[in-house]
């Protein structure tokens, strides 16, 4: 075992090597609040190019391979973070994948596969790490924190398995919070909507796609991963020490119901002492 957190919190977090993952992991090591960072990917070369950008920023940082669908590498990089550093602090199951399959037509094999991405994942890291989290000491527990979707409340059409995972992390995430509260463990739940990552590149690619997503916004903007990763950053430290089975939506307004928002309604209704009309 190596013991070299001596100044900082380890962080683990999946699906490191892009998008919300890479913010998320360099955030981290800018808030200098951690000692050591494990980045994960499926594919190691691009989890050590984010590893050595981490170290960059004077935090220690090591890239292990995994593909969160399966539970022995689930196993292997929560067992590999603790030889290394011989505790976790926090664990982001960011990981994620998700198809455009119309209902009838997706096959068992897409489900599982999306299923095990985006729900089995983030079971059996959060399993694992909570293992450790409960015998840890100076200081004790630790945090999860699970990356969800508005999605999770708000249908989506093609995306049947997808939006069905997100829908149980998010009551996963609340179960979890309320058996560990006691262990001092903390488990919470981001929700972004839409945000410019490379699995939304249509959005950066059609000017007509990004115009329809845009009417769904109250404040008529794409997110970025670092308005993402800076909500993380927030649960994951100590700030948020009293807050536990929560959900953050990071969208802009997108759950708000824009279509009741107060232009329609006043374009739609005057209101006049106790008179309504409906304008035509």
């Amino acid at each position: 075992m190596n013991t070299q957190n001596n100044k900082g919190k380890i962080a683990v977090i999946t699906g490191s090597s892009e998008g919300i993952g890479r913010a998320i992991a360099i955030a981290f090591a800018k808030s200098k609040e951690y000692s050591g960072i494990v980045t994960n990917s499926r594919k190691i070369e691009r989890a050590q190019q984010i590893s050595e950008e981490i170290k960059h920023l004077d935090c220690d940082s090591i890239a292990i391979q995994a593909d969160v669908s399966k539970e022995s590498d689930c196993i292997n990089l929560i067992d590999e973070t603790i030889k290394k550093y011989g505790r976790i602090d926090v664990l982001v199951n960011n990981a994620g994948i998700q198809q455009d399959v119309p209902f009838e037509e997706t096959s068992i094999e897409e489900w599982y596969k999306i299923i095990g991405v985006d729900l089995t994942g983030p079971f059996v890291c959060g399993r694992e790490a909570v293992k450790h989290m409960k015998k840890q000491q100076d200081p004790t527990g630790g945090c999860i924190i699970n990356i969800s979707s508005v999605h999770q409340i708000i249908p989506k059409p093609h995306y049947v398995p997808y939006a069905t995972s997100k829908a149980g992390i998010e009551m996963m995430t609340k179960t979890m919070a309320l058996e560990l509260a006691k262990d001092n463990i903390r488990v919470n739940l981001v929700a972004p909507g839409a945000i410019d990552t490379d699995m939304n590149t249509i959005l950066r690619n059609n000017k007509s796609e990004l115009e329809n997503v845009l009417k769904l916004i109250p404040m008529g903007k794409v997110g970025s991963a670092d308005d993402v990763a800076n909500v993380v950053e927030f649960l994951a430290s100590n700030k948020a020490s009293y807050v536990t089975g929560a959900s953050y939506f990071v969208d802009g307004g997108m759950t708000l119901y824009p279509s009741f928002g107060p232009d329609v309604e006043h374009n739609a209704v005057s209101r006049d002492d106790n008179t309504t009309t409906i304008r035509k």
